[in-house]
């Protein structure tokens, strides 16, 4: 029998043995006096506090014993005696094992090295656990595993888990950032007749009830700027996307991203206050405007410098940072001078689209200190007000920072006519894509409006230093796990 299976047929054994005495192996609700770092707050010795937690060290001292209990918030020590809990319950405890959960009761006391410690006085099994925890001080190896089974990494590295704890954070205080400055918090479907508000492929499904082919949404902003025509100001949702597209360090077909819109502003506020977002969330984050990000050996690969004011450089000036003479180029020319610069195009790509993979390559992937790049091509995106100044740009912004796009921000397009004609163009022959109703919302009218979006995941790498996205995603979608 291998070693691993030797072991749960071990702890299957000590399950009857519990059973057999009459123990409820995986009990009933405990009532703690708190989690385990409140435990600790009201610490006092002398004071009956009940804790309950995961076993996760075991020290035997022959008649005595001590054991770490932890959970989310913390540890503390408890104090197991056979002359203080009598042999019954001692012969419950000795067929417990690392990773069950008890919850214990006892008084509290200082150990000799000055450790705050509950002396037992009654023990309860609250959850056995069936399988050996991985090695505390070696975790998950495997970094596949470490996603597949994100309980145990969560369990085995702080480190992990503290990336968790910083999202959950950020999260928290972009609501509140929001929140304090006038935005209202809305919901709009996940579930979408017509998947616009980006160019992307989404997951298509079917209602059975109403024999209506839906799609999971790509982007709420056709039903936010709904709200903007019934009269709201400041909206914004924190919202699940779902893109039928590839995986890579920086994609995930599932994701979260905040979308707000700002009736009467444009695309400078808008770049305003995510500038002022972000410090935000890295000085409550991170402590800092100065972002440490670190290779696989642990060694600082770069820092980012998020100190304000933010650089702010148009388009087109980018791409002749890179060749001067770009714009002046024919069609032919610029694709001669992609396979000079090492730029892969695809053939079939339109002179927009050849332009815009010089930018990707060599501008925003080699771009790490934020920068907000404005007025691009009318034709990446159909959803932004025009220049009054060049009919061939739009007033956006796409602020990148970490060599990937954060965010972009639109003056965004409130002319029917034109946005109808915009996405006709987008769509080309398929014109079922087209959302007559949210046309339809645009024909009533709606204020000129400043709008935004953030990828949350990528914000959290950002802040975080993490490098790949499935590191701040709990559960990333994963190849099927083969035999």
């Amino acid at each position: 029998m291998e070693e691993g299976n030797e072991l749960i047929a071990q702890r299957r054994h000590k399950l009857e043995a519990l059973q057999a005495r009459g123990v409820a192996a995986f009990g009933a609700a405990f009532d703690a006096s708190d989690t385990i770092a409140e435990v600790r707050a009201k610490f006092e010795e002398g004071v009956t506090l009940r804790a309950a937690g995961r076993i996760t060290a075991h020290r035997d001292m022959g008649k005595s014993h001590f054991v770490d209990l932890r959970d989310a918030t913390g540890r503390i020590q408890v104090y197991i005696q056979g002359k203080e809990v009598g042999p019954e319950l001692m012969e419950i405890f000795g067929l417990l094992d690392l990773g069950d959960f008890v919850g214990v009761e006892g008084s509290c006391f200082i150990t000799k090295t000055g450790e705050p410690t509950l002396k037992v006085t009654t023990l309860q099994v609250l959850a056995k656990s069936l399988r050996p925890l991985p090695e505390k001080w070696h975790g998950l190896q495997d970094v596949e595993a470490r996603y597949r089974q994100r309980y145990l990494d969560l369990l085995t590295n702080d480190q992990s888990r503290g990336v968790f704890e910083k999202r959950i954070l950020i999260m928290r205080e972009m609501r509140r950032f929001l929140e304090d400055r006038g935005f209202h918090e809305v919901e709009t479907p996940m579930l979408q007749a017509v998947a616009g508000g980006a160019a992307a492929e989404p997951f298509r499904t079917h209602h059975n009830a109403l024999g209506l082919d839906l799609n999971l949404r790509i982007a709420p902003e056709l039903y936010l700027k709904r709200l903007l025509v019934g009269g709201f100001t400041k909206v914004f949702e924190l919202n699940r996307n779902f893109r039928n597209e590839g995986i890579s360090r920086r994609h995930n077909p599932e994701f979260t991203m905040l979308e707000a819109y700002w009736a009467y502003a444009d695309f400078e506020k808008m770049a305003e206050l995510v500038e002022e977002l972000i410090c935000h969330l890295a000085e409550r984050v991170a402590g800092s405007l100065q972002i440490e990000h670190r290779n696989g050996e642990g060694e600082v690969a770069r820092m980012i410098n998020l100190a304000r004011p933010w650089r702010r450089a148009r388009y087109r000036d980018l791409i002749r940072e890179i060749d001067e003479r770009w714009f002046d180029y024919t069609s032919e020319q610029r694709r001669e001078r992609c396979r000079e610069l090492g730029v892969e195009i695809n053939p079939r790509m339109a002179d927009y689209e050849v332009t815009q993979q010089v930018f990707e390559k060599l501008v925003e992937e080699k771009t790490f200190d934020p920068v907000f790049v404005t007025h691009c091509p009318k034709e990446l995106v159909p959803l932004a007000k025009q220049n009054p100044e060049d009919d061939s740009l739009v007033d956006v912004y796409e602020l990148i920072i970490n060599g990937q796009e954060i965010s972009p921000g639109y003056s965004e397009l409130n002319d029917p006519v034109v946005q109808r004609r915009r996405l006709l163009e987008q769509a080309g022959e398929e014109t079922q894509k087209l959302d007559e109703e949210f046309l339809l919302a645009l024909e009533h009218g709606m204020p000129p409006a400043g709008g935004i979006g953030i990828g949350i995941d990528r914000l959290v790498m950002l802040l975080t230093g993490a490098e790949s996205i499935r590191d701040v995603i709990l559960f990333p979608l994963l190849k099927p796990k083969r035999e």
